[in-house]
């Protein structure tokens, strides 16, 4: 059975920095790449982040890029999103998720692409 387990979210100021886990279990994970994805309410899930399985490759949308980082460690089968200079807009419910297909060529990704999510972690950013 697959797990994924967000942690470290919760109230920040603006400006301010916060670091996200994912610890996975149940699944061979360095095989997998795997995004970081928010929610905020009435709206859509987004892609914020993408790593590949070997952690070579990253990708991020426009408005998180040069303020968070992904990374991942696949001894610890643990990715991270480190979110810096953070802004009232970052405010959501942050998600991990697996790619449904292993050692595939990472692009952005889709909520469609992924396989297994965690349960989210709520970020709230203060202005």
């Amino acid at each position: 059975q697959v797990q994924l387990v967000e942690s470290g979210g919760g109230p920040v100021q603006a400006g301010g920095s916060l670091r996200l886990s994912c610890a996975a279990s149940g699944l061979t994970f360095s095989r997998y790449n795997m995004g970081w994805f928010r929610q905020t309410p009435g709206k859509e899930r987004e892609f914020v982040a993408a790593i590949s399985w070997r952690g070579v490759s990253t990708y991020y949308t426009d408005s998180v890029k040069g303020r968070f980082l992904i990374s991942r460690d696949n001894a610890k089968n643990t990715v991270y999103l480190q979110m810096n200079s953070l802004k009232p807009e970052d405010t959501a419910v942050y998600y991990c998720a697996t790619d449904r297909i292993a050692f595939r060529t990472i692009g952005s990704l889709e909520a469609a692409d992924m396989a297994y999510w965690g349960k989210g972690t709520l970020v709230t950013v203060s202005s």
